[in-house]
């Protein structure tokens, strides 16, 4: 057998890269349909969509949890992950920005996925939105003003900033959203009649201050963010007065509300039934125990034709 030169040797790789993107690609057309919707009228998305706060170790829950995710999620594995959602039907991921993340839309598009991108404000691009026309031409379908700036904006009385985000995507003829956790800040904009494509919609208010939690649990607080157990009813009940299409996210409470299939069915079943026909619901995912992504597809099936 001839030597492998350093040519021949780059050549093998790329083919046998180039072969798994084929049997990757062949996987996701053949995997089960997911439900779609037309979202915004617009753009035509999976109606699970997967997260990013798995993916970069932000469990919301605590820090040793946080920390399991961070030593999974290697840049290769972050990179797998929403290759492995698109070949089990899902169409579209929602991600933040930082670099890491911009990374991972590098890896899956050099990998051949047609994945739909949402994009959540974060990081260097919460402080400068001069960045935004740059970031629109990596072909976002939306891009929303991060939920917990928004909520803190929202107390302070400085909701000017979040609308100079909202116009400045809009000039760049992307969708533009504003996530929040808090239904008040819905209401709120939808009474000044802002330009608004879509929002970002927490079923939980895990922004809510200590001094919030207190007033409205008698005296004192849980330790870390709010989950109540009433918090999806609240939002959703917003949601579904408002027209414009919504992205409703921590259906599970960042896992509280799951464990047994029955309960993570039982979460989904309650969002996708309390959200509007045309909105369209955001999971993270964490497939080290078990295979989460297969499952909340299923899950999502049965929903859809039960």
């Amino acid at each position: 057998m001839p030597e492998m030169t350093k040519d021949t040797r780059r050549g093998f790789l790329q083919a046998a890269a180039a072969g798994t993107v084929a049997v990757n690609m062949a996987s996701a057309a053949a995997a089960p349909a997911l439900p779609k919707v037309m979202f915004g009228g617009k753009h035509e998305i999976s109606r699970l969509i997967i997260g990013t706060n798995p993916l970069m170790g932000y469990s919301h829950f605590n820090g040793v949890l946080d920390q399991c995710m961070r030593e999974f999620y290697t840049p290769e594995q972050r990179i797998k992950t929403v290759l492995d959602a698109e070949q089990a039907g899902i169409t579209t991921w929602q991600l933040h920005y930082h670099k890491d993340t911009i990374a991972i839309l590098e890896g899956i598009r050099a990998r051949g996925s047609k994945m739909k991108v949402f994009l959540l404000s974060d990081f260097e691009l919460q402080k400068d939105f001069t960045m935004i026309p740059a970031l629109a031409k990596l072909g976002f379908l939306g891009m929303a003003h991060h939920g917990n700036r928004t909520d803190e904006a929202f107390r302070q009385g400085k909701m000017d900033t979040v609308l100079d985000f909202v116009k400045r995507v809009r000039d760049t003829g992307a969708m533009a959203g504003v996530s929040t956790h808090n239904p008040e800040v819905v209401e709120w904009i939808e009474s000044k009649g802002w330009p608004t494509d879509y929002y970002m919609t927490c079923l939980y208010r895990v922004s809510r201050t200590p001094e919030e939690a207190r007033a409205l649990l008698g005296g004192e607080r849980p330790l870390g963010e709010t989950f109540l157990e009433k918090d999806p009813v609240r939002m959703t009940n917003v949601i579904k007065k408002i027209s414009k299409p919504c992205l409703a996210f921590k259906l599970l409470g960042a896992g509280r509300a799951g464990g047994s299939r029955d309960n993570i069915e039982a979460a989904f079943r309650f969002a996708y039934q309390n959200i509007k026909p045309g909105d369209a619901a955001i999971v993270g995912m964490f497939p080290k125990f078990k295979d989460e992504i297969t499952e909340n597809c299923s899950i999502v099936r049965q929903i859809h034709s039960s």
